[in-house]
């Protein structure tokens, strides 16, 4: 099962971004999906997560600026970037849990002037 991502690039401070992640339809259907990143030198954290029903959690560091959401149509989530900041730059990768974890090949987000 592949997790496909796009909408990674460069962007200044204060810009927006989203990012969008499809899967297979039979693991969009039970998976509880997510978020990461990993900045270099820095572990993985999680960004956001949203369940396979809708319910959403979010990192401290992006609350109010970055929202995650569903589309059931086209198996895919996003992650909407807002007011971005330098210290966002990294690799982001979605993550899809079932009773395994299956990641994307992760998009570079750069936060630049």
């Amino acid at each position: 099962v592949q997790l496909v991502e796009s909408g990674g690039g460069l962007v200044e401070p204060g810009g927006s971004l989203r990012l969008s992640c499809s899967t297979a339809k039979r693991l969009f259907d039970v998976a509880n999906m997510a978020w990461y990143r990993q900045a270099p030198g820095k572990q993985r954290e999680l960004v956001a997560g949203i369940t396979s029903r809708g319910r959403t959690n979010y990192a401290d560091s992006v609350k109010g600026r970055f929202t995650i959401s569903r589309d059931e149509t086209n198996n895919t989530i996003y992650l909407h970037m807002n007011d971005l900041k330098p210290e966002d730059t990294a690799v982001y990768y979605c993550n899809a849990n079932t009773q395994n974890l299956f990641w994307g090949q992760g998009t570079q987000v750069t936060v630049s002037s």
